[in-house]
């Protein structure tokens, strides 16, 4: 068990506990709660971790390494950026695609824009929550504010790859 697993049932463990020293009925729902949501994600995950193993297979090796490859570069890494805003979808998408872009050669700098991308554009999240609830002003500056971040995380990761040997091997 890793250190990061072993956290994580500590912690849910504890707050089992919590809800049981509150009472019963406390305990009883946080128990229904998550297989309700164990229901909903555990269908995801058995799907998305497999199909990252199969994209890696599919993904022409010179493909990810002359695009996103590790001497990509900046070009890499803007490009990474901007797939990484577009790409549609939640953790069980972006993790595992990320994951088979590496296996199949794309840099670690240029993973880390994409994730970055991903988690702060997020253009299908911008469309569908941000636009209809903050309004266009407030979207716009945002995105103004923040597009550069996935790139210079990449930039980031590139100086500090020297830092973490075997990074991109999992």
């Amino acid at each position: 068990m890793s250190l990061s697993l072993g956290l994580m049932v500590l912690l849910a463990a504890a707050a089992l506990l919590t809800c049981f020293r509150r009472g019963t009925a406390s305990g009883r729902r946080a128990l229904v709660d998550t297989a309700d949501g164990l229901k909903r994600i555990l269908p995801l995950i058995l799907l998305a971790l497999p199909m990252a193993g199969f994209i890696a297979e599919i993904i022409p090796a010179d493909w990810a390494s002359d695009w996103l490859g590790p001497d990509s570069g900046a070009t890499g890494i803007a490009i990474a950026t901007l797939a990484g805003g577009v790409l549609p979808g939640g953790p069980f998408v972006a993790f595992p695609l990320a994951l088979a872009f590496l296996k199949a050669g794309a840099g670690p700098a240029q993973m880390v824009a994409l994730i970055s991308g991903w988690s702060v554009l997020a253009l299908h999240r911008t469309i569908t929550w941000e636009m209809t609830v903050l309004g266009g002003r407030f979207v716009a500056l945002r995105l103004l504010a923040s597009f550069p971040l996935p790139f210079l995380a990449g930039l980031l990761a590139e100086a500090l790859l020297p830092f973490f040997p075997g990074a991109a091997l999992r």
